[in-house]
C-alpha cells in the first residue's frame, strides 16, 4: 500500500543482482505496488535508500533511467553491514526503497555542448544515467568523453556495457586504473593526470566529475588549470547521505544540506565547501 510518510519505505523485490566487480553487485529492484510504478519517476543524480530489512538502510545513487520503465537499478559496494546484508541477499527477496531525494543533473542545460564525464571507482555509478540519456538522445548533445577510473582492471564498473558506449557516435572512452595486472594493456594512471594529458578543452564543454574525494580534489586542480570555469563543472557529493530529508542535519557541508540543496551542485555553487567534504 503507498504511504504519503517519507520515512516508510515502498516494498520492493529484488528482481536480480548481477556482480560488477569483487564487490560491487548492480542490483535490479521492483516496486511491489502496481499502482505506484507509473508515478515513480527521477532524474538522473537522484538517490534512493534501499533497507536490507532487520538491519538498516543505506543510500544508493540510481543508476538507472527512469524513461525506460524496467526496475530500478543501484550499485552495491560491500563496505559495511547494510551492505553486507545486501549482498546476501538472493533473487526474490524483500527489501525496502525510500525515496527518490535530491535534485539532478542539469541535462536540459547540458543540450548542444561537449560532455565530459569523469568518474572513479564506485563512484562512477551516479554518472552512469548520465550517459545513458545523452546516448538515448545522441543528437541534443555535441562530443562525449567517458573517463572511468578504477585501482584495477576488476575494478572497473559497467565494463560490460564499455562496447556500446565506445561504439556510439562522437563518444570517446578512456580507461585507467592506479595498478594494472599481466592481463591489462591499456592506461595507468591516476585521473587527475589523464585529465592533464587529455588537454580536454573547456570550450562550449560541462564536465561532470564523481569519485573519492581526494580523486575530486586533484581534478578539480587539474579541470581549472585547463580553463575550466567554476559553472562548468558539476558534481556529486551523494557519500554524504543520512537521512534523505534535511532532518539529522548529518549531510550538512558548510550551510548547505547535501540531500535538501543536492547532491548535484556545480563548483560555483560549492568552491568554498569541499574542503569540507
Amino acid at each position: 500500500m503507498k504511504s504519503d510518510n517519507p520515512f516508510v519505505p515502498h516494498m520492493a523485490t529484488l528482481r536480480e543482482a548481477v556482480e560488477l566487480t569483487p564487490d560491487v553487485m548492480l542490483f535490479r529492484i521492483d516496486l511491489d505496488d502496481p499502482d505506484l510504478k507509473p508515478d515513480f519517476s527521477y532524474q538522473p543524480g537522484q538517490f534512493v535508500f534501499v533497507s536490507a530489512f532487520g538491519t538498516g538502510e543505506s543510500p544508493f545513487g540510481l543508476t538507472s533511467v527512469s524513461y525506460r520503465r524496467g526496475p530500478l537499478e543501484v550499485a552495491v559496494r560491500k563496505v559495511g553491514t547494510v551492505t553486507g546484508s545486501l549482498h546476501e541477499l538472493e533473487a526474490g527477496a524483500s527489501v525496502g526503497v525510500r525515496g527518490p531525494f535530491g535534485n539532478h543533473f542539469p541535462l536540459d542545460d547540458f543540450r548542444g555542448k561537449n560532455i565530459h564525464i569523469i568518474g572513479g571507482g564506485i563512484g562512477f555509478a551516479p554518472l552512469r544515467p548520465v550517459i545513458l540519456t545523452i546516448l538515448d538522445h545522441r543528437s541534443d548533445y555535441e562530443d562525449l568523453l567517458i573517463l572511468n577510473g578504477a585501482r584495477t582492471p576488476q575494478d572497473l564498473v559497467f565494463a560490460s556495457e564499455f562496447d556500446t558506449w565506445a561504439a556510439s557516435p562522437r563518444t570517446r572512452l578512456e580507461l585507467t586504473v592506479d595498478a594494472g595486472d599481466k592481463s591489462w594493456t591499456g592506461r595507468v594512471a591516476l585521473i587527475p593526470s589523464v585529465v592533464r594529458e587529455l588537454n580536454l578543452s573547456p570550450q562550449n564543454s560541462v564536465a561532470v566529475i564523481c569519485g573519492p574525494p581526494i580523486m575530486i580534489h586533484f581534478t578539480l586542480i587539474e579541470l581549472k588549470k585547463l580553463g575550466f570555469a567554476d559553472h562548468q563543472i558539476v558534481t556529486t557529493l551523494e557519500g554524504k547521505m543520512k537521512c534523505g530529508l534535511g532532518k539529522c542535519a548529518r549531510c550538512n557541508v558548510g550551510d548547505k544540506y547535501v540531500c535538501k540543496d543536492g547532491p548535484v551542485f556545480t563548483l560555483e555553487q560549492i568552491s568554498t565547501l569541499l574542503e569540507q567534504f
